[in-house]
């Protein structure tokens, strides 16, 4: 056992380099693990590429990092609330169509870059007054509602795989100690893969067949493939379909701040500010998406992996990142993700889409929106039932022309906007969103 001393700074957080290279190297896989299971759930239900998917959730982390300064101890990985988003361009994840997802993707990482730099002009409290939870609540909720058809499809292919998937995320995020409570959904893949692999429920050809080492990247699946030559009408209605949904991610991403100021004990609101903070994730986001990886997020994962180690340095996500970009180089672990039984991904899809909806159920309660003023009703009405209502009708959107252009806005894109605007112009606005003292109240879409 070594003896040497570790060393705590100024600041109460733990100096990573005092602990050593190779105690480094271990926190660093722990904080690459802890977000490993989520992350590639992503790209395995929306069809887009898992290595190219840690490829970018590596990048995108260094990125964030050298924007905020080194100063947050954050890792950015693949978002669930864009799902809708694919699935409403991608519904069987078809690769043709991928690319459109994706490209409405990047765009919404400009709204990240809009709403910083109004930040930093106005103030965030001048800022966050159009955004409250009885705007951003029903949206959460509603992407979660809007997802679960295709939770239940998985789920058909065996329904008792994807029980046995649900159970193990259950009790491991319940009764879990430690590590197993921070990653149930890892644990309900790992728990439900291997059972249906020893039941005969898996073909290992892909993997046999998959080389060890290749590249990340392939151009036909990214969103520059579109250049010149694809669907404008396509491009379009990806763009007004997906942009709605950063009103929820960055809701979240300000709860990921909010938590994870409240663990380290530093106001990372303040410094190195919200602005950065946003700017670091929506870059990030249109990065990965342009070269057909998931949008990025802060991961409350991570979040609880710093509460547990104690171990604050910003330095050891950077390491994990790292090792997230070596994972990318090797197609054999996309294959074995690929691989994965489709009533296991409906198991953990139908547990994570649940938890969408619930968070924005806690959103709405946490923040005591008050329901007996009819404005609220009303807006909350009107954004769950257009977001629900249209998403599940014959046409599934409401399409019109502009000129020789076919534009269709999707529920949520309609419920987003009405909210939005009915809130800006009703009377009653009474939140007031604190940055003096960031609320530890949780807007993250992960179990």
């Amino acid at each position: 056992m070594s003896k040497e001393k570790v060393v705590v700074g100024e600041d109460g957080i733990f100096d990573a380099k005092q602990l050593g290279t190779s105690k480094m190297m271990i926190l660093g896989l722990q904080h690459m693990f802890a977000m490993f299971g989520a992350t590639v759930v992503v790209p395995a239900l929306t069809g887009l590429d898992v290595s190219t998917t840690l490829l970018f959730a590596g990048l995108g982390t260094l990125l964030f990092h050298f924007l905020t300064k080194g100063k947050v101890p954050a890792f950015l990985g693949s978002s669930f609330a864009y799902l809708a988003g694919y699935w409403a361009i991608a519904p069987n994840g078809e690769a043709q169509l991928l690319p459109y997802a994706c490209f409405g993707v990047a765009c919404s990482g400009l709204l990240y870059l809009v709403l910083a730099g109004f930040i930093k002009i106005f103030g965030t409290r001048r800022v966050m007054r159009f955004f409250p939870p009885i705007v951003t609540g029903p949206i959460i909720i509603a992407i979660g509602l809007n997802l679960s058809k295709s939770a239940i499809d998985n789920c058909a292919a065996n329904w008792w795989i994807a029980v046995i998937a649900i159970v193990i995320v259950i009790v491991c995020n319940i009764w879990g100690k430690g590590m197993i409570k921070i990653v149930p959904i890892i644990m309900g893949v790992v728990g439900s893969y291997l059972i249906a692999a020893l039941t005969g429920n898996v073909d290992f050809t892909p993997i046999k067949e998959a080389a060890w080492i290749g590249i990340p990247i392939h151009f036909e699946n990214t969103a520059f493939s579109l250049f010149g030559k694809g669907d404008v009408s396509l491009m379009i209605t990806s763009v007004i379909t997906i942009m709605p949904i950063a009103l929820a991610t960055m809701v979240e991403h300000i709860g990921d701040m909010s938590a994870i100021s409240s663990t380290v004990g530093k106001n990372y609101i303040k410094d190195p500010g919200l602005h950065r903070t946003l700017s670091g994730d929506g870059l990030a986001t249109m990065i990965a998406s342009l070269f057909g990886a998931p949008a990025n997020t802060t991961y409350g994962e991570n979040t609880g992996v710093l509460s547990l180690t104690k171990v604050f340095d910003p330095l050891v996500i950077r390491i994990a990142a790292v090792f997230a970009i070596l994972f990318a180089f090797s197609p054999k672990v996309g294959a074995v993700i690929s691989c994965m039984p489709t009533a296991t991904l409906g198991g953990v899809s139908l547990v994570l889409y649940g938890m969408i909806s619930a968070v924005g159920v806690r959103n709405v309660v946490e923040n005591r929106v008050d329901f007996s003023q009819s404005r609220n009703v009303i807006i909350a009405a009107l954004i769950l039932v257009l977001s629900i209502g249209i998403n599940f009708s014959a046409a599934g959107a409401i399409a019109f022309k502009i000129g020789s252009v076919t534009i269709s806005l999707s529920g949520l894109a309609v419920g987003a906007l009405v909210g939005i605007l009915l809130n800006a112009a009703l009377p009653g606005k009474d939140y007031q969103f604190d940055e003096d003292v960031p609320s530890d109240t949780r807007v993250n879409f992960k179990v």
